[in-house]
């Protein structure tokens, strides 16, 4: 970190969101150190403020790192929605780092309201499950040493989120705890799991996010997708790396780099 860059004066919400989408642009990324994050409350308006310039909500991603810990959110820009089989490759993919994640297309709105959406509620809008790989990505120079709100206003480090094939969906998918994931690099398996996510419970996650979306005045729309946390932890890939996750029960989801 230059001297200059030591003594700047922190950017204001818009401003941070612009910065951060220049580095989207252009590769150029900006010290956590300029982000006004202090909070989650100051993270979320970054978040906004970015999907503004950016442009249409396709998605959302949330999360937990246990049961009991408040989730985290944040929106996911339609234009980095990609079909399976996609191939990532170019300057805005330089982390490469790997997910295999579930996730599900909502059918009906999940408008802003005053009373909580119960479990059932957010179930009956839900129309299939998906499987997906969410590639991460930084905007931020000093990423590994960055406070949590740094990124989560940063979209919790996505960068793009490939689409499996989607299946109907079943309630039992809202639990996770028996979920069998293997990801394979070039045909050789990295990762496999067997419920290790890390909140299973990802109902829960989805209860809370339609409630968060609705406190936040954007609610959640038929057509978004939702991805509800990493099942096998990150891996990261290296450059010409072919990816395949199988999810027991639904079809293998490839993309590559």
């Amino acid at each position: 970190m230059t001297l200059a860059e030591a003594v700047a004066p922190q950017l204001l919400p818009a401003e941070a969101a612009q910065a951060l989408c220049r580095a989207r642009r252009d590769g150029r990324r900006v010290m956590s150190s300029l982000l006004p994050a202090h909070d989650r409350h100051t993270a979320y308006a970054i978040q906004d403020a970015t999907l503004a310039v950016l442009g249409t909500v396709g998605g959302w991603k949330v999360g937990a790192s246990a049961p009991g810990r408040e989730p985290a959110c944040a929106p996911l820009p339609a234009e980095g929605l990609l079909p399976g089989g996609a191939s990532l490759v170019g300057g805005a993919w330089h982390l490469r780092g790997v997910e295999a994640e579930l996730a599900f297309r909502l059918g009906t709105d999940l408008p802003p309201r005053a009373a909580p959406y119960t479990r059932d509620e957010v179930a009956d809008a839900i129309v299939s499950v998906l499987p997906v790989i969410e590639v991460a990505e930084t905007r931020l120079i000093d990423w590994l040493d960055a406070s949590p709100s740094a990124l989560l206003a940063d979209l919790l480090c996505h960068g793009g989120l490939v689409l499996g094939e989607p299946a109907p969906f079943e309630r039992a998918w809202l639990d996770l705890a028996q979920t069998e994931v293997v990801m394979h690099f070039d045909e050789q398996v990295v990762a496999h799991t067997v419920g290790e996510h890390t909140h299973p419970d990802v109902g829960a996650l989805l209860v809370w996010l339609a409630n968060q979306g609705a406190a936040r005045g954007q609610g959640l729309r038929a057509g978004q997708v939702v991805t509800t946390g990493s099942c096998t932890g990150m891996l990261f890939a290296s450059q010409g790396t072919a990816v395949r996750v199988d999810v027991k029960g639904l079809a293998p989801l490839r993309a590559s780099f």
